[in-house]
């Protein structure tokens, strides 16, 4: 019998990919994927759970979904994600509203697990592990005792089980999954596991399935896109992949997201500034820039490191776009730190800034450090640092009029889209005033406005 379901997704493009194999899987068992929630039977619900914030965004749409039930077609609605994978059965007991909570393991099996909900049969919520010791500590010996869980979303008959949930000019493309970096902060190697790349062959086909499916720009996602193919023997394999990609037909633009300070060598540097199609676009996770509070986040480097990273890759691209989040607050953080934030952000000129409070999370190191920062001050922090912010990113938007730049085109009715350095969804935007530009055209134009991080170009 036919059934439909809506997937809704919270959070990053990892979980975007993610969404699309499971729409993927639940299409080629004759599920109809439709994007009204009101009009699906099932509301399938893609949640996050990296922070506090994200977390009740994800909550929240549970409840919203729950709240259809009654009133039109929709009958059941289950979480899926890295929230349900981490919280297993607490959420269940926590959501009682949610009619599933599936974990990864149950992915595979997407549609017979909605099926099985939808005749009415308890689904029994998993307790969660530790999905860091699923595989070898040692990175080169993972490749031969990998499971199905971590293998492509390739299909047996060759094509790729993935369905697209929109129609943008620009997709997310998944080239491996999990962490080996055990940041104080972070949870995400505990659920997400221990870190694996996807084979080159098997991400290029992928990568050939889109741009048939109308996208030309493609974004490379991971958690740690730097690590990509240490567990393949081939720490240097992206520099290796990237004139694969900018070779598949239709390709225009080519992204990397995700990049590590630490890891961050000369060849992949320099690749990403010569190779032909790649976006010079450095999305780099400093998190904060005092020595003292880095090395408590069980990271390194510090400002001085930092802003001659930045230099470097300035000096071979001087309108290269470069991004950072920075935590503020975290345990330990004392004024002298947070002032060092503060000048490094002003020195470092940064074209996208995201500043997050500090908060505790299970399962991570720092959540019993002592020397908890009181809430007010963290608080206070973020109002302050968000504010320089956005006042040096203005600046630096400001400094790009008279610039040349490519600007692809997202929305037609705003004249609306985005230029190199700028990336999707959580960056600035380039507009046009008086043009009737199509989606998906790359237009080479000139910056003759700014308007705090977003720019207005005029087409040349």
């Amino acid at each position: 019998m036919k059934r439909t379901v809506a997937v809704v997704t919270m959070g990053c493009a990892r979980n975007e990919v993610d969404s699309e194999e499971l729409a993927g899987r639940l299409a080629a068992d004759g599920w109809t994927l439709v994007d009204d929630v009101e009009l699906a039977e099932v509301a399938l619900v893609n949640t996050c759970g990296f922070i506090e914030s994200a977390k009740k965004d994800s909550i929240d749409a549970l409840l919203e979904a729950n709240s259809l039930k009654g009133h039109g077609v929709t009958r059941a609605v289950v979480a899926v994600g890295c929230m349900a994978e981490r919280y297993g059965q607490e959420l269940a007991n926590a959501l009682p509203e949610a009619d599933a909570i599936l974990g990864f393991d149950d992915y595979k099996d997407i549609s017979a697990r909605l099926q099985s909900i939808m005749a009415g049969n308890a689904h029994t919520p998993h307790v969660p592990r530790d999905r860091r010791t699923l595989l070898p500590i040692a990175p080169v010996d993972r490749a031969p005792v990998r499971n199905e869980e971590y293998q492509s979303a390739l299909g047996a008959g060759g094509s790729v089980l993935r369905k697209r949930l929109g129609n943008a000019p620009w997709a997310p493309l998944k080239i491996a999954s999990g962490c080996d970096r055990r940041c104080s902060f972070c949870a995400i190697p505990y659920f997400r596991g221990a870190f694996v790349s996807r084979r080159p062959t098997e991400v290029l086909d992928e990568a050939r399935w889109l741009s048939d499916n109308g996208v030309s720009e493609l974004f490379l996602v991971s958690e740690n896109t730097t690590s990509y193919g240490k567990d393949l023997g081939d720490l240097m394999l992206m520099e290796k992949l990237l004139p694969d990609f900018a070779a598949i037909a239709g390709v225009e633009r080519i992204r990397l997201s995700y990049l590590q300070p630490a890891e961050m060598r000369p060849s992949l540097l320099q690749a990403m500034i010569s190779t032909e199609k790649v976006a010079p676009y450095f999305d780099l996770s400093f998190q904060h820039t005092s020595a003292t509070v880095l090395r408590r986040m069980r990271r390194f480097g510090d400002s001085e490191k930092f802003l001659h990273l930045i230099s470097q890759i300035r000096a071979l691209s001087p309108e290269a776009g470069i991004r950072s989040n920075f935590i503020v607050g975290f345990p330990g953080e004392t004024q002298e730190d947070f002032d060092d934030l503060a000048n490094f952000i002003t020195q470092a000129k940064l074209d996208a800034v995201g500043i997050f409070g500090y908060s505790d999370e299970d399962d991570t190191e720092a959540l019993n450090l002592d020397d908890k920062v009181a809430p007010e001050i963290i608080a206070q922090r973020v109002e302050t640092l968000s504010s320089l912010a956005d006042e040096m990113v203005s600046l630096r938007a400001q400094a790009r009029i008279g610039e040349t730049v490519r600007v692809l085109i997202e929305d037609a009715e705003l004249q609306e889209g985005r230029a190199a350095h700028q990336g999707p969804e959580v960056d600035g935007t380039t507009s046009f005033i008086g043009t009737s530009f199509e989606v998906g055209q790359y237009i080479d134009a000139v910056i003759i406005d700014s308007m705090g991080a977003d720019l207005v170009a005029q087409a040349l």
